[in-house]
């Protein structure tokens, strides 16, 4: 029986950092800085203001194709954001410029190898010294498969459906379960140091992870020391059951669109089964809701403005996600009614990052501390531990032992 008189569970927040903002006018709002845009400066910036709301980690986004309206390719227009920089690097230069928030690049599994991107995300929580996850995408668009080569590209209309969907993420799935054998693959005191005998590494404790799958053939181990969380936080983003399989199977968080409370429920059961199915039920999962937001003082100014961004873009902002636009203190309401539909926290994508970030971070933290659901400071300085997730030994120093 519980104790009513316990205080309420914390929200978890993230944020999700994209160019100038999710909505595609973003970047000819005053504040916005279009010229900075490529600098380390700019994102390092938007970490820090991320930083001193107490969030629990930054998103960067990513992808290996320009930006585009279509499915199918460039849509050549010039009145939007066009080009990213590399969403690990970014977050490697901007770790030593924070202190506690988590930095979570995002990686397409469809066209990367497992190898180099557990390295990459392995260097990046030494960088940040335990602050490091990933958030793993699939692709099937068939202008990015035609960079690569490797594969026959997706059908032209770049629709995907059934089984081709469920096989890109069963290859996710795998890409996932190499990089963590490979975070494993050293042990925590593989590495002795000790100038005076001469051994700088113990090999015994370095181990080969002879990983076989359909879709990759890798022999291990890493050349990169274990990472000081063990394991950096895997998330990923779920719509269907093909990803939902995926996040029950091989994550820490996943995101669901943050639609309404049926919508939710739905997605959360439909998680909560393929974890069963996969008898992972005991393993610490945090379902996140996935939401672009435009705040502001109050509900008709947020309308407002987002819709004077849709007439500067020429058509009606149509994210596939969920969208809210109202005050701080109507968002916290929805985000506590969505809480009750089984949500641990919450994705927040700035619709313009120049105003909507610091009203995530100076407006919508206060209120919700104001009504108990938020931290007031960091109570860890890992990744893993802002999240309540212990860190794991390595699967094969169990294994010797």
């Amino acid at each position: 029986m519980s104790d009513s008189s316990s205080p309420p569970a914390l929200l978890h927040l993230a944020v999700a950092l994209d160019g100038a903002g999710r909505h595609p006018a973003a970047w000819r709002e005053p504040g916005a800085r279009p010229g900075e845009l490529f600098t380390a400066r700019y994102w390092a910036g938007l970490a820090a203001e991320a930083e001193t709301g107490l969030l629990d980690f930054a998103v960067f986004e990513d992808g290996l194709a320009l930006q585009s309206s279509t499915p199918t390719g460039s849509d050549e227009r010039t009145d939007r954001v066009r080009g990213r920089l590399d969403a690990v690097l970014t977050a490697a230069r901007v770790a030593p410029l924070t202190r506690r928030i988590g930095l979570v690049p995002a990686v397409t599994a469809t066209h990367t190898e497992p190898f180099h991107i557990s390295k990459a995300v392995a260097t990046l929580d030494h960088v940040s010294r335990g602050r490091a996850g990933l958030r793993i995408q699939v692709s099937g668009l068939p202008h990015e498969a035609r960079h690569f080569g490797r594969r026959s590209p997706a059908p032209a209309d770049g629709k995907l459906h059934g089984e081709l969907w469920g096989e890109l993420w069963g290859e996710a799935a795998d890409h996932v379960e190499v990089i963590r054998r490979l975070w494993d693959s050293w042990e925590d005191d593989a590495e002795i140091r000790d100038a005076a005998t001469g051994r700088f590494v113990d090999r015994d404790k370095l181990h080969h992870i002879d990983f076989e799958g359909r879709h990759f053939s890798v022999r291990g181990p890493s050349i990169t020391p274990r990472p000081p969380q063990g394991q950096p936080v895997v998330s990923a983003s779920g719509d269907g059951e093909a990803s939902y399989a995926l996040i029950a199977r091989s994550t820490d968080v996943g995101y669901v669109p943050a639609h309404d409370g049926d919508r939710t429920r739905a997605a959360v059961a439909s998680v909560r089964r393929a974890r069963e199915a996969a008898g992972r039920t005991a393993v610490p999962l945090h379902l996140f809701g996935d939401l672009t937001v435009f705040l502001d003082a109050d509900a008709p100014a947020a309308v407002a403005r987002l819709e004077r961004l849709d007439a500067l873009a020429g058509l009606p902002y149509g994210a596939e996600g969920a969208v809210f636009a109202g005050s701080p203190g109507q968002l916290a309401d929805l985000l506590l009614e969505q809480r009750a539909a089984g949500l641990s926290g919450f994705l927040l994508r700035p619709g313009v990052i120049a105003h909507d970030l610091p009203a995530i971070t100076r407006s919508l933290v206060p209120e919700l501390q104001r009504r108990g659901v938020f931290r007031r400071a960091y109570e860890a300085d890992t990744l893993r531990g802002l999240l309540g997730l212990d860190r794991p030994a390595s699967r094969y120093a169990r294994s010797a032992a």
